[in-house]
């Protein structure tokens, strides 16, 4: 692999197309555990990409209802060899869960909260169209630095109808959305009525992050599963799948995008 690509180790492999094998110099995703830490006391640990562990544990924090804000952390630190991630909150009272839930996220998905539980529907008018879901989903595939390397790693971006505000990748679908949350709490960026693209397929796990950042439209290059179009059409979030140059699947409230106007009642 030429040069150092930050999230990738060097890795060669025979490249067999048709009657043909050659030796490549290529690479592979690197992955890695992470442990968080709050207030001293173990919450978590992921199995990730290796960037951007700080915004990672404060985005799992964020999504997961431990904070509501930065100003809740006192410090946020990684080890020297990035394998924990210390959080000292300014409070005393956190106290980790009894139980953790293992999702169907890439990379064994981990979250708090349980599928019941249930945010009011997002009290939003936001619409936009699908020619800017395709645009700002071409603006992904740009922004996928590791994936355009070595492939093998998820995007997730955070967009508004003009252009990209940030992006993350990760080994795992649900941690490049917590490193999303967690930039833009550091960024001090807003996510109310954003767009939220994703390489990956949606899960219930990702659609409940999305609704905890208010963020009313989700599109992904994939499918949605059933729970997801379930929590999507309880808390009026547009769900958007197989987006491509030619079309795209509106599956939820397709009146955020223009479409079936009628159906909506405000």
């Amino acid at each position: 692999m030429s040069g150092s690509t930050p999230g990738a180790l060097p890795q060669n492999y025979w490249q067999v197309e048709q009657d043909r094998a050659r030796l490549i110099e290529g690479g592979v995703i690197e992955e890695a555990l992470l442990d968080i830490y709050v207030n001293g006391q173990e919450l978590a640990t992921l199995m990730c990409s290796p960037l951007d562990q700080e915004a990672l544990a404060l985005g799992f924090l964020y999504t997961e209802g431990v904070i509501d804000a930065l100003d809740e952390v006192a410090l946020v630190q990684a080890n020297t060899p990035r394998t924990v991630v210390d959080v000292l909150l300014t409070r005393n009272d956190f106290e980790p869960p009894r139980r953790m839930v293992l999702t169907s996220g890439c990379g064994g998905g981990v979250t708090m909260q349980h599928i019941t539980e249930s945010y009011p529907p997002l009290c939003s008018d936001f619409r936009t169209g699908p020619g800017i879901i395709q645009q700002r989903m071409r603006d992904l595939q740009g922004a996928a630095r590791l994936y355009n390397a070595v492939r093998g790693v998820h995007t997730a971006v955070l967009a508004d109808e003009e252009k990209l505000l940030l992006g993350a990748e990760d080994v795992g679908r649900h941690n490049a959305v917590d490193k999303i949350a967690g930039l833009a709490l550091q960024g001090g960026i807003a996510t109310r009525d954003r767009l939220l693209l994703s390489s990956g397929r949606i899960s219930s796990e990702m659609l409940s992050k999305a609704r905890r950042m208010e963020i009313p439209l989700v599109a992904s290059r994939t499918a949605p599963t059933s729970t997801a179009i379930r929590l999507a059409e309880a808390w009026q979030l547009c769900i958007v799948g197989y987006v491509r140059r030619g079309g795209l699947r509106a599956y939820t409230h397709p009146w955020r995008l223009g479409l079936g106007e009628a159906a909506h009642t405000g």
